[in-house]
């Protein structure tokens, strides 16, 4: 699945940028996805991973501590895990089962939202800040097989990801898609070096999915939402999912088993309530059907409820 080489650059409008690219940066210290410093536990009861990762200075892959990326590879039916991710994705999920149709109906919530920007909107413009491991269905190939010239930037900061940015680079010759190695803590660094790739002066699909979970401060991650929303112009969209401890979702089993997990595995997490996740769609136009369980959002049928919102809300 990787291409065979780097394509000749593609000039589209005033960007002359490669239809395929890595670009890589220094790491923010105690960033985001890989990076995040964590706190020491109360105990270690049915502690798992061996090692912790450092709280300062760039992530390393390490294989020894179970990693949010290569977990949620593991959730989906993925390869790219270690044993200790299986164990703790096993210990997990045996707390709180939902968590395997959380990630499938996480994974569907992608396909339907880019399909829908792509060939109900318009959007041509994908900004996929920490996407995780490259699967089947990435939004590059979703929004490409409908709009060939759609343009793609992931963003993550996880080595294993890294490794495997070959994958998500595969463009089509009209499009293009760029990979950054870079943190969500860093919203303007991601957004000048987006730009390589993007044109900031027409609309951008700025997906969250899963990511500011990561973020432990709200107050931080409403701040790192209003500064990527702030770059990009009218008509633009934000897209996110986020887990929540609320009830009537069946989230109640989220705190112990996101407690075992910040004992077990990086980066840390965290559910919010409804009311916390709004918040972070304050400002723009909540697309229907509003903030909902991810399964449901556009769905065909009647899909199960599951503790994680999901909703896509356009820049006025």
């Amino acid at each position: 699945m990787t291409p065979a080489g780097r394509s000749r650059p593609l000039r589209t409008g005033r960007f002359p940028v490669s239809r395929d690219r890595v670009i890589t940066g220094r790491h923010n210290d105690g960033g985001g996805l890989g990076a995040a410093a964590r706190a020491s536990p109360q105990g270690r009861s049915a502690d798992v991973s061996e090692n912790r990762t450092p709280s300062n200075g760039s992530p390393a892959l390490d294989t020894t501590v179970a990693h949010n990326a290569r977990v949620w590879n593991y959730w989906i039916g993925g390869k790219d895990n270690y044993e200790v991710d299986q164990r703790v994705g096993e210990h997990v999920a045996g707390m709180f089962p939902v968590i395997r149709d959380v990630a499938r109906a996480d994974r569907a919530f992608l396909g339907r939202a880019v399909r829908w920007l792509t060939a109900g909107r318009g959007v041509r413009q994908f900004l996929d800040i920490g996407t995780g491991l490259p699967t089947v269905d990435n939004t590059h190939e979703i929004a490409q097989r409908i709009a060939p010239d759609a343009r793609v930037v992931y963003v993550d900061n996880d080595p294993i990801v890294l490794a495997h940015a070959r994958t998500l680079l595969t463009s089509t010759p009209e499009g293009a898609t760029a990979y950054l190695d870079a943190d969500v803590h860093d919203p303007e660094v991601i957004v000048e070096r987006a730009a390589e790739t993007l044109d900031l002066g027409r609309p951008v699909a700025v997906m969250m999915l899963g990511i500011l979970n990561f973020v432990l401060d709200t107050d931080k991650a409403r701040d790192i939402v209003r500064r990527l929303m702030a770059a990009v112009p009218s008509g633009s969209f934000l897209v996110l999912t986020h887990p929540t401890a609320d009830a009537d979702l069946g989230g109640e089993g989220n705190a112990a088993a996101m407690e075992f997990w910040n004992r077990n595995a990086t980066p840390p997490i965290t559910a919010r309530s409804r009311a916390e996740i709004a918040a972070f769609l304050e400002g723009l136009d909540l697309v229907e059907p509003g903030l909902v369980p991810c399964s449901q959002w556009r769905a065909d049928g009647s899909p199960a409820v599951v503790p994680q919102f999901g909703a896509v809300a356009v820049k006025p």
